[in-house]
């Protein structure tokens, strides 16, 4: 029997597709028609024997077959960009110091930078985990050449806006929250300053939510393992959510609404050496395809 070739631009929009939660969405980020878009997945689905997405209100949803070729299409997609990157920059060298928030060191550092490190094993990465203020002061003083951070509004030598994600209530993911409306709210927060602790306190303020700040902490596990543990709600993004945490609805135990978090790539300066654009072109793929930036829950054409 004949085993089909699939059609990896064909598999690029699927994915893509399944990730943004619309196929109408992957066509615009794809600078192409949404017809066109549909005759790649009804492409697919000849390739694949079988139907991949089904109807589902007035939306799409993937079916069993189209679950498994998505787990595939990832990677096969991850395989043919690290060729094609490594076959573009086989002689890049140098280091690179890259600055990032905690809350993408599990979630990016492991798939993205060990993908940018096979295909340039010459490049020396050098990382560095800090809060936000710390990065855009390292950018500024020129001891980054790379950082990905909260916007926060800051003036920066270099800067592009990747887009916003929604701040989220966050609480224990295995604890049921246990406050009354009537006493104050516990917060477990980072030390100040800090952006999504003025946020949630903000918030709260304007909804007339009493609260108190039950546990501080230097570090983000420090905040995931008193959250886990019961000890209050914290205020993060859904990017890099362990799983012992949880995002809370907005009516639980009368949480306000939260607005959203842009997100920007820094440099010290306009140009950057051709690894450091590199890196930055990965970086920006990454969060630009991220659920947790673009998030939808239902496929539409």
């Amino acid at each position: 029997m004949l085993r089909p070739t699939f059609d990896l631009d064909a598999l690029r929009s699927f994915v893509l597709g399944a990730e943004l939660g619309s196929f109408a969405k992957a066509s615009e980020r794809l600078s192409r028609s949404t017809s066109a878009v549909s005759a790649q997945l009804k492409r697919l689905e000849e390739q694949a024997g079988q139907p991949l997405v089904r109807r589902l209100g007035r939306g799409l949803t993937l079916t069993d077959a189209g679950e498994t070729l998505l787990a595939y299409g990832r990677r096969l997609l991850d395989l043919n960009d690290e060729a094609a990157t490594a076959l573009r920059g086989a002689a890049l060298a140098g280091t690179i110091r890259l600055g990032l928030q905690e809350d993408f060191g599990e979630s990016l550092l492991p798939h993205l930078l060990g993908q940018f490190a096979r295909a340039h094993p010459n490049v020396l990465i050098e990382v560095r985990i800090a809060r936000n203020s710390e990065l855009l002061d390292r950018i500024a003083t020129g001891q980054l050449d790379l950082a990905l951070a909260w916007d926060a509004g800051a003036t920066t030598p270099h800067a592009e806006k990747l887009g916003r994600t929604p701040m989220r209530w966050i609480g224990s993911a295995s604890t049921a929250m246990a406050w009354s409306e009537d006493e104050p709210l516990p917060l477990v927060m980072l030390e100040a300053p800090c952006l999504m602790r003025t946020a949630a306190t903000n918030a709260l303020d304007r909804a007339g939510r009493r609260w108190r700040v039950a546990y501080t902490s230097a570090s983000l596990a420090g905040i995931w393992a008193a959250v886990s543990a019961g000890l209050g709600v914290t205020v993060r993004t859904g990017l890099g959510l362990p799983a012992s945490v949880r995002p809370l609805a907005p009516g639980d135990a009368r949480l306000p609404k939260l607005s959203a978090l842009g997100l920007q790539l820094l440099r010290p300066a306009s140009d950057a050496s051709t690894q450091v654009l590199r890196l930055e072109t990965l970086l920006r793929d990454a969060l630009l395809d991220s659920p947790g930036v673009q998030a939808g829950k239902s496929l539409k054409m």
